[in-house]
């Protein structure tokens, strides 16, 4: 799944920064190939064609492309969704239920990019809306991670009463906005801390060893993600892991085997050595449970 240093790699590369691709161009194809994937009606698709680019911006895991008729064009690529940039936008047909594409966007100067999704279980979600705080998911986002707003003490009082696995905090997109299932393995490995551990039970050493891991691990990330290609950040994130996708594989910080625990669809990683002191997290497909 595409997370927030993806997504603001996507953002770079479309239009936030010098250089970007769609700034200035007008749109002259807005065609959408999976209909479920389009959340709005009003305005209508249509109401891009012949409107110009104007920035791109990210709210979350969500990507907004702004244009000078005020209208936007949000998209969240879920967990198989992503972006296929063309310099020259293929002539081919798209036939509705016979593609992975679920949009097509094509510009005056013949470039353009399909979003597409891959897979039988379909999440992405596309919205054309006048401000984006009409999308759901960005109304109730909670403070991005990387805001400077959010010091250490904002990120305490994030985390104070929530009798929740830290995990979860870090997941739930109305705590804090971007961080997905990846991210948070990577951060709770850097602040050697259990994915299990309750929020609220986070004592002040903990809580300065997980926002600096939080904001290390993701500006790091952020900055690796800058500059590259859409068919590139895919291969870079999983580079950039250390325990996430690793099972089996060797902790890079002590050596010991990275484990995993299975959920209904998905899994965690983590280092025993590092996280739990030695201990292994059950299976939750085998129904136990060691802490």
């Amino acid at each position: 799944m595409p997370e927030m240093p993806e997504v603001q790699g996507l953002v770079d590369y479309l239009g936030a920064r010098e250089g970007g691709r769609l700034v200035g161009r007008s749109i002259t194809t807005a065609r959408v190939a999976n209909i479920a994937a389009l959340k709005t009606y009003d305005p209508p698709i249509d109401a891009l064609v012949g409107t110009t680019v104007t920035g791109a911006a990210r709210h979350g895991k969500f990507v907004d492309l702004t244009t000078d008729a005020g209208i936007h064009l949000v998209f969240h690529l879920a967990k198989a969704g992503w972006l296929r940039w063309y310099e020259a936008l293929p002539a081919t047909v798209i036939r509705p239920g016979k593609t992975p594409i679920a949009l097509r966007i094509g510009f005056d100067d013949g470039s353009g990019f399909d979003l597409t999704e891959a897979g039988t279980k379909k999440s992405l979600a596309i919205s054309v809306v006048r401000d984006p705080a009409e999308v759901p998911g960005i109304a109730r986002l909670g403070p991005d991670p990387l805001d400077p707003a959010v010091d250490r003490d904002a990120f305490a009082g994030l985390l104070a009463g929530r009798r929740t696995q830290i995990k979860g905090v870090l997941r739930d997109q109305s705590i804090i906005a971007g961080i997905g299932n990846a991210y948070s393995d990577e951060i709770l490995h850097a602040a050697k801390m259990s994915p299990y551990a309750l929020a609220a039970t986070l004592d002040d050493a903990e809580i300065d060893r997980l926002f600096a891991a939080m904001s290390d691990t993701l500006a790091e990330a952020v900055a690796a993600a800058s500059g590259r290609p859409p068919a590139d950040l895919k291969d870079a994130k999983r580079r950039g892991m250390r325990v996430h996708g690793r099972r089996g594989e060797t902790c890079p910080v002590c050596g010991d085997e990275v484990r995993s625990v299975f959920f209904a669809d998905n899994s965690l990683e983590y280092c025993p050595t590092c996280q739990t002191g030695g201990k292994l997290l059950a299976d939750r497909r085998l129904s136990r449970l060691l802490k």
